[in-house]
């Protein structure tokens, strides 16, 4: 039999490997999967949901959970581009201000630290749960793309927007490269920071960590900012990428966050899981929705595929706790 101890240390790295067999299956069921371009397809692909699934990663760490984060990624999006696109105008006194690239990115990302910051305060000052009150942001964010755009993409937004989301830099393309300095920051600040060790205090023990002093609504606004934060620079990525702002961008995305943190081993009770996990979660949930497009798969089967994939996922994490 193998010992409690050498299982615990197999389920470490079982990511990892359901990974190794999801390739191999993949390459011996088809000859397109193991190439270059199919490679740096789906890592492209991914890097939109690496964004998303790092700030997931650490709202769930804190054991909660945020369900707004595709309808913000639409709204942070539609806000770059219109602001790229058209400024800001104000004719009763004759003015108008326009943006630089670098300038709409910015307030994209403060758009999406600003919608992360209302979830963050109403789930701590006013006790509202974390479902609930990502909830009706995910309800509001997409009322107000709609109201942004008038229910109508915004196009043309340049080349050198565009290249955020289609360029490459030294080889790899930039997607790949900015949500990997995503996660290397998000390692650093959960692994190698006093903010990081409150979150997963706070995740293990909410009780324990306010009497030990930690600052449990000061961490967990700024968690569900940065949360809005990522989530807005996936938005960034997708609207370069299709050089326009869709208002039905988004639809979803935060399922396949849930499954990549939820995949690489992040448990949804909190304090226990890691960045790292969460990309080759990430990664699992790319390949195989490149894997099952590859293969002809209807898109309704890869519903219930990945649906099953997801419960997979948390009956392991459920056995694993029980073994602890």
């Amino acid at each position: 039999m193998i010992s409690l101890k050498k299982y615990l240390n197999l389920a470490r790295y079982q990511s990892l490997i359901a990974l190794f067999f999801l390739c191999l299956v993949l390459a011996l069921m088809t000859d397109n999967f193991m190439t270059a371009d199919n490679f740096w397809n789906v890592m492209r692909q991914i890097s939109v949901n690496v964004c998303i699934s790092v700030g997931m990663t650490l709202v769930i760490l804190t054991a909660g959970i945020d369900l707004s984060v595709g309808s913000v990624l639409a709204l942070c999006g539609a806000i770059t581009a219109g602001l790229l696109k058209n400024g800001i105008g104000i004719p009763s006194e004759n003015l108008f201000i326009g943006f630089t690239v670098f300038g709409v990115v910015v307030a994209g990302i403060l758009s999406g630290g600003a919608m992360g910051f209302i979830n963050g305060y109403a789930i701590t000052k006013f006790k509202v749960p974390s479902f609930v009150a990502t909830l009706a942001m995910l309800t509001m964010a997409r009322g107000f793309t709609m109201l942004w755009t008038k229910g109508h993409p915004i196009t043309g937004l340049g080349d050198s927007f565009g290249f955020l989301g289609t360029g490459w830099f030294l080889g790899i393309p930039m997607p790949v490269w900015i949500s990997g300095i995503i996660v290397l920051g998000a390692v650093i600040l959960t692994s190698k920071t006093r903010f990081g060790r409150y979150v997963y205090a706070i995740g293990g023990n909410e009780n324990a960590a306010r009497l030990s002093g930690i600052p449990i609504t000061k961490i967990k606004i700024w968690v569900y900012a940065l949360a809005g934060m990522l989530a807005a620079v996936g938005g960034v990525l997708v609207t370069a990428r299709l050089d326009s702002a869709q208002p039905n961008a988004g639809i979803s995305y935060e399922l396949d966050a849930i499954a990549a943190v939820v995949i690489g081993g992040t448990s949804l009770s909190g304090g226990r899981g890691s960045i790292w996990g969460t990309v080759l979660g990430a990664m699992i949930i790319g390949v195989l929705n490149n894997g099952l497009v590859l293969l002809d798969v209807s898109p309704f089967w890869q519903q219930v595929i990945k649906g099953l994939v997801i419960l997979m996922a948390v009956i392991i994490d459920k056995s694993n706790q029980k073994g602890e």
